[in-house]
């Protein structure tokens, strides 16, 4: 019994957790000089990004949420690919259900566009390799990151030997979800990128 409340009170603690950074990612937006056309940039894109993961339901671990966020932060940088990841997450979860492991997704999601962010700094061109690669590797992090709420709360007892074994079980579907994005990123990784910049163009021309 207290082995079990230990467990609850781990998923809770991780739960709190994950919701404070995502609230503090938010809070650190907020205090940036945003217009309403960015604003609306960011509703669009995740709402794109969350839609489009809806048909691509039925094929496990393979669907373009995560190329869209990427190919978002990577063009307007680590806050707004953040925030769209974050988003995207939240509003596909309002068609295939809402739970506990939404903030997980909203982190996950919201730390690939992140990341995607740092990589396009200061870049005017997309050089799709590194790009597919980096994606690739964030089809592995989504896996990971979640597989840590899968663990904590649906696997019993919590061990290395069921940790993973958690891991070597979701091992194929990160690989779906990896092969997947760089599949997205060669075929509408160019178009994307063209596409956002010229929008990004009109921002700071308009600002």
């Amino acid at each position: 019994m207290i082995t079990k409340l230990l467990e609850i009170n781990w998923v809770l603690v991780s739960f709190v957790i994950i919701v404070i950074i995502i609230l503090l990612m938010f809070r650190k937006y907020e205090k940036k000089k945003s217009d309403t056309k960015e604003i609306a940039l960011i509703g669009t894109m995740a709402a794109i990004a969350g839609v489009s993961r809806i048909p691509f339901a039925v094929v496990m671990s393979v669907q373009p949420t995560t190329f869209i966020v990427m190919i978002t932060g990577y063009v307007f940088g680590s806050q707004t690919g953040f925030i769209v990841g974050a988003l995207s997450a939240l509003v596909s979860n309002f068609f295939l259900g809402q739970g506990p492991w939404t903030p997980w997704q909203m982190l996950c999601w919201g730390m690939c566009g992140l990341a995607a962010g740092k990589l396009g700094k200061n870049k005017k061109e997309l050089n799709i390799i590194l790009f597919a690669g980096i994606s690739a590797f964030a089809g592995y992090f989504f896996g990971w990151t979640m597989n840590i709420w899968h663990w904590l709360g649906f696997v019993y007892p919590l061990t290395l030997k069921t940790f993973l074994a958690t891991y070597a079980a979701s091992f194929p579907f990160d690989t779906l979800h990896a092969v997947g994005n760089i599949a997205f990123s060669i075929i509408f990784g160019k178009s994307f990128f063209l596409i956002l910049l010229r929008f990004k163009k009109r921002l700071v021309k308009s600002s």
